[in-house]
């Protein structure tokens, strides 16, 4: 159909651009010296809002979550995930390599869109403790922050009170897109073709999710 088409157009491209850092960002994370808390809120923020990967996976978890305290237990635990590691991997010195954590943070998405496709109670008689995957998928996520920032030389003038900044940034990033995801949602819930569409949504989400895992590993065999 037209419509899923549009949709496939629209998140594929946003799985392969995930995780960019602006040129004008990077030479400000390199230059800045001392603690400037409110330039690093802002600019882990943004890479949360700007993060499609993770709004991706974000959009999987949520996407028949109800009520608002599922909402708040699932997303704390990616919250977790994502900000133990992110700090581990600045401020720990924990590297990774920047492709494999990527194509991880890929397969999360098609985790995501194959679970709520009902695909592994179908497949292998058994669900998978959904809350335990989200966690672990968000220490992925968050070393996939790390790796962004460990490419640049930062200075360690005021780096840890920067990057506890930027991990309240990202945090608050998380939570604007995740109002207008449920904005969104609760629209479209309200629609009688919901459940009908929803399979071919996740679908769809399911693509976007092995295209980020194929363009991460390319990367990894091919550099």
């Amino acid at each position: 159909m037209s419509w899923l088409s549009l949709l496939a157009a629209l998140l594929i491209p946003w799985a392969a651009f995930a995780h960019g850092v602006s040129e004008g960002d990077q030479a400000f994370l390199e230059d800045s010296t001392g603690t400037q808390l409110i330039a690093f809120t802002y600019l882990g923020a943004k890479h949360m809002v700007t993060g499609y990967d993770h709004l991706l996976f974000l959009f999987g978890v949520i996407f028949f979550l109800y009520r608002m305290r599922d909402v708040s237990i699932y997303v704390t635990l990616f919250a977790i995930g994502h900000s133990t590691t992110l700090l581990l991997g600045v401020l720990g010195g924990f590297h990774v390599n920047a492709y494999l954590v990527d194509a991880i943070i890929g397969l999360s998405v098609v985790y995501k869109a194959l679970d709520n496709m009902g695909a592994f109670k179908r497949w292998f008689g058994v669900q998978p403790n959904t809350k335990a995957a989200v966690l672990i998928f968000g220490f992925f996520h968050g070393f996939g922050l790390a790796t962004k920032l460990q490419d640049f030389t930062l200075s360690a003038d005021g780096l840890v009170p920067n990057m506890l900044a930027f991990n309240v940034g990202v945090e608050l990033g998380q939570l604007l897109a995740l109002a207008g995801i449920l904005i969104l949602m609760g629209f479209w819930r309200r629609l009688p073709s919901f459940h009908r569409q929803a399979y071919s949504i996740n679908t769809v989400l399911m693509c976007a999710g092995f295209v980020l895992m194929g363009m991460q590993l390319t990367g990894y065999f091919v550099s």
